[in-house]
C-alpha cells in the first residue's frame, strides 16, 4: 500500500440490533487495522456502492435508496433517500454517466430506474420491470429473485442476474427516460442459483458465483453487435465439491484485476483464483476456511495482501494476510467486533486520490 494515501473502509450492517447503519472506519497503512470513526444512521444497510466519480454513496435501506456524500476526508453526509415503489433491494449499481442508479429487487423480483441529479440527490423512479417465470426449486428458488444488476463495460447494456428463475435478462436503457427494453437473455445452468456478476478489467469477461451449484460461470464477453456471453469454464468454488448444505455469497475483483476472490456460506470459506489476463479462465490458489459464520462480503486491501472477510452470523470481521505463491491465508490479528455486517468497500478518501469539491459534479 501507498503509505502516503488514505483508505477508508465503509461497513453496511443491519440495525435491528444496537447496530445503527453504515460504520466508517480508517485504515491504518502500516498495520492494515480499521478504526471506527463513527456509524451514520441507515436503516438495514445490506448494500453499498459508489457513484462513478465517487463523490457519493448509495446504500439499500428501508426507506427504498439512500444517498451520503462522500466528504474529502471519506466521511459520510447524507443527502437524501427515496422510495422504488416495491420491496426493499438487495444490490445498487449505475451507469457511465452517472444519471441513473439501478436496483436489484431479490423479494419481488423487480428492477428500477432511479434518476441521480447533478448535485447528488436521488429524484424520481424512472422505470420499473418485474421479472416472470418459474424456477424450479422449490420456496428458495421458486420465483424471480434478482440479485445483481449490473451494466455492461461498454455501458451498452444492463445485466439483471436472477437468482430463482437461473437467468439473467438483458436490458437496454434509453438513455434520455431511463426506460428498460428487454434486448436477450442469459440462460444459466438449471437449478445453479446465480447470485452475482462481475467483469474483468479489461471488460472482456464476465464472472457469475451460482450459490446452488458452488461453482463460477467464466464467459467471454462482446458486445460489439450484441450481447454475447459465451461460456468458457466452470470453477467450483468449494473445498468439498460435493457438500450441498454450502451457498456461495460474495464475488469480487482484486484491483489489479489479477485476482478473483468468493466466499461460500456453510463450510464457511474463502476462495481465491487468478485470472488469467489473455484468456480470462481461472486457476485456484486457494480455499479455506476462516473460522467464523457466514463470510457474507469480502474486500481487500489496495496492496492486495491483506483480505477483509465480513463473518455476518458471528458479528465481526476477520482480517488475512494472502501469500498467493504458497496459496496460503494466515489469521492477521484478532477480528473486530461489528454487529451483523453485510457489505463492505475499501475506498481511497477524496482528498487523498487529489479530488476537488464540486459544486454541481456529476454523480
Amino acid at each position: 500500500m501507498n503509505n502516503e494515501k488514505k483508505y477508508v473502509a465503509y461497513v453496511g450492517t443491519y440495525t435491528h440490533g444496537s447496530s445503527i447503519g453504515i460504520h466508517v472506519y480508517d485504515i491504518d497503512n502500516e498495520t492494515r487495522r480499521l478504526t471506527e470513526r463513527n456509524v451514520v444512521p441507515v436503516h438495514n444497510s445490506s448494500y453499498i456502492t459508489k457513484s462513478r466519480r465517487g463523490n457519493y454513496l448509495y446504500s439499500i435501506a428501508d426507506e427504498g435508496v439512500e444517498v451520503l456524500k462522500i466528504e474529502q476526508d471519506g466521511g459520510l453526509t447524507p443527502i437524501n433517500k427515496v422510495d422504488i415503489d416495491g420491496m426493499r433491494g438487495c444490490y445498487l449499481s449505475t451507469d457511465v454517466s452517472g444519471k441513473f442508479l439501478f436496483v436489484g429487487g431479490y423479494h419481488d423480483g423487480k428492477v428500477t430506474v432511479v434518476h441521480t441529479h447533478r448535485d447528488g440527490r436521488l429524484g424520481s423512479v424512472l422505470d420499473g420491470v418485474f421479472h416472470q417465470g418459474l424456477g424450479s426449486v422449490a420456496e428458495r428458488s421458486f420465483r424471480p429473485h434478482v440479485s445483481c444488476v449490473i451494466p455492461t463495460p461498454d455501458d451498452r447494456y444492463l445485466v439483471a442476474v436472477d437468482n430463482g428463475i437461473d437467468q439473467a435478462k438483458i436490458y437496454k436503457v434509453t438513455p434520455v427516460t431511463g426506460k428498460l427494453h428487454l434486448y436477450d437473455i442469459l440462460r444459466f445452468p438449471l437449478d445453479s442459483g446465480p447470485r452475482l456478476m462481475c467483469f474483468s478489467k479489461d471488460g472482456r469477461f464476465a464472472y457469475v458465483n451460482c450459490e446452488i451449484l458452488n461453482q463460477i460461470l467464466v464467459y467471454s464477453y462482446n458486445g460489439e453487435a450484441n450481447p454475447m456471453f459465451e461460456l468458457v469454464q466452470r470453477v467450483t468454488s468449494i473445498m468439498d465439491d460435493k457438500d450441498v448444505s454450502s451457498a456461495s455469497c460474495a464475488l469480487k475483483v482484486s484491483p489489479s484485476g489479477k485476482y478473483l476472490y468468493t466466499s461460500s456460506a456453510g463450510e464457511n470459506t474463502v476462495g481465491i483464483f487468478r485470472i488469467d489476463q489473455e484468456t480470462g479462465l481461472l486457476s485456484k490458489v486457494l480455499i479455506l476456511p476462516i473460522s467464523g459464520g457466514y463470510p457474507k462480503d469480502i474486500d481487500v486491501l489496495p496492496d492486495e495482501k491483506t483480505l477483509i472477510v465480513l463473518c455476518h452470523e458471528s458479528n465481526y470481521m476477520r482480517f488475512f494476510t494472502v501469500d498467493y505463491e504458497k496459496g496460503t491465508l494466515v489469521m492477521r490479528g484478532k477480528q473486530q467486533y461489528v454487529e451483523t455486517p453485510n457489505c463492505i468497500m475499501i475506498s481511497e478518501t477524496p482528498q487523498s486520490a487529489g479530488e476537488t469539491p464540486q459544486e454541481q459534479g456529476e454523480s
